[in-house]
């Protein structure tokens, strides 16, 4: 499909404005010279490897992927099953380089193209590629460069050293699905400083059930398996070993069973390693610090929560001084402490540990309204802290080194990256992306009781008095935040407000950043709280815009947008005229682990909140028109959640659309979202009673 309209032709061609935008930046030891990945304009697809040189500011190509790879499509088809798998996890889905691990002068860097295994001189650009046992996956070289670990078939191998995990059934060096989806780990081997050993995750998936996927645009090709952890059920068996290039190998002991997440490790020079590991609840957490001589591990810190420990980025953290940071909540705040002592105090929404610079702690944090992000600078001895970004928007640290910020700075107004070096002095960091077309203006404001963070966005040249359907564009779901002052994510909402909708964003209790107990309100059951915030919302913006046609309403979303898309108009069709559910998980007894179980508790616990939060028995009462929309290859949320509710629905009699998506996963890559987004249009017009065409009115 050939896009007429202007703004979803721009959208798809640049990547959703992201060709051409740094990524993966990695700053050298000295904090001289940077690597990282990028295309080369807002246009092209392909990330290439780059250097950047801070004190000349000059860049040159490491690594071209079309050089290295002539004929290369990039297609996802030709990646490993694993490397496919593992971008779907990270949320990355550009073609050419994926990853890339370095050492840490930056002077080796190591990736993969199609299962192929490439290592760069970054200073020449000269790269060579190293023969491998099989598709290689996940490089990484020793301290020195001279060696590579890298994962094939799922076993361990070294370059010139031939397999280094034993034969014995498990997956070694991989992050199993939930490590990689839900926990935030997506590797599964370390080298130790001295070169000497690798850290390895072994991982058992023989008690997994299987998720099997098959392609019905092809049907000469095999289906694919893989294995899914489902609410409930058995996890992945994860161990880790020390496998020594000697061949000798030790096993880290800890209390697996009764923690058998393993959420990140790593070596802390030759003679320990640090681990932090979590029950199956997520109520508690451990650091531990292992002997990797003879597999014993300590208790460093734990912490521990009634409800869950919500994932706090960087911490638990062991600061050079020996004290460990960890999170330390109360229901206004999300904080930090010291060794148990309170190291914020409630004015601060902590939300990221950057780490250790310049003697104090950099942080990112909200600091009022939550829909903007600051950088701090925490004194770990109790001083007062330091902010070093300023004005409203959403300010992250992309990287950090001596002396070295990479600051990006997201407004409405735009974004910026800027290297902040000694004295403050500011440089900006090369980004060729595409100038976003929309300054959007959505209007802010907290919404009910709750101060629930929502939003509205009008066409531009709207006029007073001209009253519009209104379409909640939702998400809904802990872990992400949908009301931000961060321009890209307004772009196709303020597309979607031009088409004639007045745009109605709101994020509900059980989203991040406004306070623990704001989010923990959906503890042990989901859709109540949702359906009832949203639907208060609505009703408290209607009465403050006279413009909102509250008898005309609409609501699109995925995920678990998705799944409140169905949900709104499923239970409450007084409310809710029409939806659009985007890979909706639809019984969330079929969804993973990690997640499901963090805020509904284990099913055989909790069967009254999970069968709340099902959608099937509620198919009889659909009378509201309803799209289902689900990629095919998405194995995250499988298909069969759309299949089983569209079944229900059929069984039921009730009428309603399904759009399946052959060979398409749950990210959408591809302008995938934006023909997606025109099929939207055409089911949300007709069934609110608007029927311009796509494309007549300007969108850029």
């Amino acid at each position: 499909m050939t896009h007429t309209d202007p703004f979803l032709a721009l959208s798809a061609a640049t990547g959703r404005f992201s060709y051409g935008s740094p990524r993966a930046v990695t700053l050298a030891a000295d904090a001289r010279r940077a690597l990282f990945l990028r295309s080369t304009g807002p246009t092209d697809p392909v990330e290439r490897l780059w250097s950047f040189d801070l004190t000349t500011r000059q860049e040159h190509l490491v690594a071209d992927p079309l050089a290295l790879a002539p004929g290369r499509t990039g297609a996802v088809a030709d990646l490993p099953p694993v490397e496919r798998r593992l971008r779907e996890r990270i949320r990355v889905w550009a073609p050419g380089i994926g990853s890339f691990a370095a050492t840490a002068d930056l002077a080796t860097a190591v990736f993969t193209l199609d299962g192929r295994l490439f290592r760069c001189d970054t200073a020449t650009g000269s790269c060579t590629e190293l023969p491998v046992a099989g598709p290689a996956f996940d490089p990484r070289p020793s301290a020195d460069g001279a060696l590579v670990a890298y994962v094939a078939d799922d076993a361990l191998h070294l370059t010139s050293g031939g397999r280094l995990s034993p034969a014995d059934g498990a997956r070694w060096g991989v992050a199993e699905f939930a490590a990689a989806e839900e926990l935030g780990r997506s590797r599964g081997h370390w080298w130790s400083p001295d070169g000497s050993a690798v850290l390895a995750a072994r991982v058992d998936e023989s008690a997994v059930p299987l998720r099997h996927f098959a392609d019905p645009a092809h049907p000469e090709r095999e289906p694919e398996s893989f294995a899914y952890p489902q609410a409930g059920g058995p996890n992945a068996d994860v161990q880790l070993w020390v496998l020594r290039l000697s061949g000798d190998r030790t096993r880290l002991r800890w209390d697996d069973a009764e923690f058998p997440y393993l959420l990140a490790a790593d070596w802390e020079g030759d003679g320990e390693i640090l681990l932090t590991v979590a029950d199956r609840l997520q109520q508690r957490v451990l650091l531990l610090s292992a002997d990797p001589a003879t597999g014993v591990t300590r208790e460093l810190s734990r912490t521990e929560d009634e409800f869950w420990v919500d994932p706090l980025p960087g911490t638990p953290l062991r600061l050079p001084d020996g004290r460990v940071l960890t999170s330390a909540d109360t229901p206004a705040a999300r904080g930090l402490a010291l060794d148990g002592k309170a190291l914020t105090d409630e004015r601060l929404q902590v939300r990221r540990v950057v780490g250790p610079w310049h003697g104090g702690l950099l942080v990112e944090a909200g600091d009022g309204d939550p829909a903007d992000q600051q950088v701090f600078l925490l004194d770990p001895d109790g001083g007062a802290p330091e902010r070093l970004t300023e004005g409203p928007g959403v300010h992250t640290v992309a990287a950090h080194g001596e002396g070295v910020l990479l600051l990006v700075s997201a407004s409405l107004d735009g974004v910026r990256r800027e290297l902040v070096g000694p004295g403050g002095a500011r440089t900006a960091f090369p980004d060729l992306s595409a100038e976003l077309p929309y300054r959007p203006e959505p209007l802010l404001r907290r919404a009910t009781e709750h101060g629930l963070p929502s939003a509205v966005l009008y066409p531009r040249g709207h006029v007073a008095g001209n009253r519009l359907p209104v379409l909640l564009d939702v998400y809904g779901g802990p872990g992400f935040q949908a009301v931000a002052n961060e321009p890209r994510r307004w772009q196709l909402k303020q597309w979607w407000a031009d088409q004639g909708f007045a745009v109605v964003t709101v994020d509900n209790r059980g989203t991040p950043f406004v306070s623990p107990e704001f989010t923990r309100a959906i503890f042990r059951r989901f859709s109540q709280v949702a359906i009832d915030d949203q639907v208060a919302a609505l009703q408290a913006l209607g009465a403050e815009h006279p413009d909102l046609d509250l008898t005309r309403v609409g609501v699109r979303g995925w995920s678990y947008g998705g799944y409140f898309a169905a949900l709104a108009v499923l239970r409450r069709p007084d409310v809710f005229h029409v939806a659009s559910a985007g890979a909706p998980p639809t019984d969330f007894r079929l969804y993973d682990t990690a997640y499901t179980e963090r805020y509904l508790g284990l099913p055989q616990d909790n069967p009254q909140g999970y069968e709340a939060d099902c959608l099937l028995a509620d198919a009889p009462s659909l009378r509201r028109p309803l799209l289902l929309i689900h990629g095919l290859a998405d194995d995250n949320v499988h298909p069969s959640h759309s299949l089983l509710l569209s079944q229900a629905l059929n069984r039921a009699g009730r009428p309603h659309a399904v759009l399946p998506l052959p060979g398409v996963s749950h990210m959408l890559p591809d302008g995938e979202l934006e023909r997606v987004a025109a099929v939207e249009l055409a089911f949300l017009r007709e069934n609110l009673g608007l029927r311009q065409e796509l494309g007549t009115t300007p969108s850029t």
